[in-house]
């Protein structure tokens, strides 16, 4: 009977688990948009309060869904970026380029950089605006 119980404990313990799953590129769907994420660059994941993953093909399809969830509780945001793809790192340390120089998968022209400094570097090279994560929600909610 302890063997059966010390198995349900963690079998709960990780299940309840809040770490990053990898995105499967070219075999995972978007939970918003519903379309196959094939590009490494502008891949984001949710992980919610319950450790339930969600996974988008774009930082706008994930802003989109966060907006429109109604059960579950948003805990952890996540986002490929531009120097590393496949590599999910927090959209709080990253900073976002909005550049119609730079098109996205869903059309908002949003790609990641590892960190303020890159993000306002690229606008030498790129047109656009440089966003924080709240500064982006901001941005998307205002259209």
């Amino acid at each position: 009977m302890k063997k059966i119980s010390l198995i349900l404990v963690i079998a709960f313990l990780f299940a309840c688990s809040k770490e990053p799953q990898p995105i499967d590129y070219g075999k995972d769907a978007c939970n918003f948009c519903k379309m196959t994420i094939v590009d490494p660059i502008h891949g984001a994941e949710l992980i919610t309060t319950t450790g339930k993953i969600y996974k988008f093909d774009a930082t706008e399809c994930l802003v989109h869904f966060t907006n429109a969830m109604e059960k579950e509780k948003p805990e952890i945001f996540l986002t490929n970026h531009i120097s590393n793809p496949k590599e999910l790192t927090s959209v709080n340390e990253v900073s976002f380029l909005v550049s119609e120089e730079l098109p996205s998968p869903m059309g908002e022209n949003i790609t990641a950089f590892p960190n303020t400094e890159k993000g306002q570097e690229e606008l030498q090279k790129y047109e656009g605006q440089v966003y924080s994560w709240q500064e982006l929600i901001h941005h998307l909610s205002s259209k």
